[in-house]
């Protein structure tokens, strides 16, 4: 794998208070190519954060995962697409009609800027989550058939790709197809601390299953040196690509 297509997978989240992620994003400035704002992030700074990074050059993954009536959903896709963010995320289980409207909305923001259309990632299972997790909201089905029937459904509403675990990413590679996205969380370098996630990877591994991204946040924000960790997995994609 080229260096520069390394850089263009690896999404790091950051996942802090304003001050610590403008002091990140500066530090990775020249070197990742993409951010993650999730809902901590976000809740406290709003989209003024992600036109923040937007003006360092960073891509913006906002990391909100919709889930509501069709109406707001639509809405908010508009919303967080005119603030500048590249890709959006939805939760699988709001059903077709909602999907649709994340669609809708993105399009929308599209046609108002002027920009390309922001993507859409739909959430299949969170990584967090194994099936003893699932069970208690009512899905007793395994994991890959799971992800695999919000996929399916994700794709027949017009998003442009999911997120799920490493562990689902060759599936939804063959299910949706060589132009889709797959983004990945519960990615970690070899000998790294697990965290809250449940069903991970190597980052090697996990582009080798068929991953178009990898969201990966603490072995990256949280080392001693987060520039040096950053090219630690760059250099471990170029190398076992």
């Amino acid at each position: 794998m080229l260096d520069v297509e390394a850089r263009d997978r690896i999404i790091v989240a950051i996942d802090c208070g304003r001050d610590e992620a403008l002091q990140l994003a500066d530090a990775l400035r020249g070197h990742a190519r993409w951010l993650k704002v999730g809902m901590t992030l976000y809740y406290a700074e709003g989209p003024a954060i992600v036109q923040e990074f937007c003006n360092r050059g960073f891509k913006v993954f906002l990391d909100l995962k919709f889930h509501d009536i069709p109406h707001q959903v639509r809405g908010a896709a508009r919303s967080a697409a005119l603030a500048g963010a590249d890709l959006l995320s939805v939760h699988g289980l709001g059903a077709g009609a909602m999907l649709a409207a994340a669609c809708e909305g993105a399009q929308e923001a599209a046609q108002s800027s002027g920009r390309d259309r922001a993507k859409l990632v739909a959430i299949t299972v969170l990584t967090s989550m194994d099936e003893a997790a699932l069970a208690q909201i009512g899905l007793t089905c395994p994991i890959p058939e799971e992800a695999a029937r919000l996929a399916s459904l994700a794709k027949s509403n017009g998003i442009d790709g999911v997120v799920c675990s490493p562990r689902e990413a060759a599936d939804m590679r063959a299910l949706l197809g060589p132009d889709a996205l797959v983004v990945t969380p519960g990615v970690r370098p070899a000998g790294a601390a697990l965290g809250d996630q449940s069903r991970v990877a190597t980052p090697a591994a996990a582009i080798a299953a068929g991953a178009s991204h990898l969201v990966i946040g603490r072995p990256i924000t949280a080392a001693d040196d987060p520039v040096a960790a950053y090219e630690a997995i760059v250099q471990e994609l170029v190398f076992t690509a």
